[in-house]
């Protein structure tokens, strides 16, 4: 049986001094698969933070029903002293700069779409509830159920626009026609009653 050499501080100074070199030889392999979001994980870069919904797409269970129930609880809280301008530019800037957020934290995880990224419900459900405010909570429950039957099940052409965009755009914009046939549907009962 062969055993490996151990390096030595001057096999050290030589890989330093040569990289090219050093990459020839055999090591460890780079990880290959998917990477595990975890508490650690998220703390590693405050991106990673906001990518993941503050922790609430670390839920082991639906972890994009928790990022939506996550999203309602935030506009409930915000709505108290955000303006409808405000809501706006909060839900503008935050999808744009979600596109780069989350496309950083799935390359990190070594991923295409990871369902831990929830910043994408997000600021989708924000969008939702800001359009049919002012509704009770039996209005609001009825969104959040639509909202998440477009985001799971991803009728066409949601899941085309899914596969047809890559990286943080495409993360961000399935659930943002998500949230336009949410309100579709909303828009539709209203006129229906």
């Amino acid at each position: 049986m062969q055993t490996e050499p151990t390096p030595t501080p001057a096999d050290d100074l030589a890989a330093a001094a040569h990289p090219a070199a050093a990459a020839s030889t055999p090591g460890p392999a780079a990880p290959k698969g998917p990477r595990r979001a975890d508490a650690p994980f998220m703390l590693t870069h405050p991106l990673h933070i906001v990518s993941l919904g503050f922790g609430s797409g670390l839920s082991r269970l639906a972890p994009g029903t928790a990022g939506t129930l996550f999203a309602w609880a935030a506009f409930e809280v915000l709505n108290r002293y955000f303006t409808v301008l405000d809501w706006g530019l909060l839900i503008v800037a935050g999808y744009l700069a979600g596109i780069f957020i989350t496309d950083y934290t799935a390359r990190k995880l070594r991923a295409d779409d990871p369902s831990c990224i929830v910043w994408d419900e997000i600021v989708a459900f924000w969008l939702v509830l800001l359009m049919i405010t002012p509704v009770d909570f039996t209005g609001k429950l009825w969104s959040f159920v639509v909202f998440r039957f477009f985001d799971m099940v991803k009728p066409p052409p949601i899941r085309y626009l899914e596969r047809r965009f890559k990286g943080g755009f495409g993360i961000m914009l399935d659930d943002l026609v998500a949230a336009f046939f949410t309100l579709l549907v909303i828009a539709l009962w209203r006129m229906s009653v």
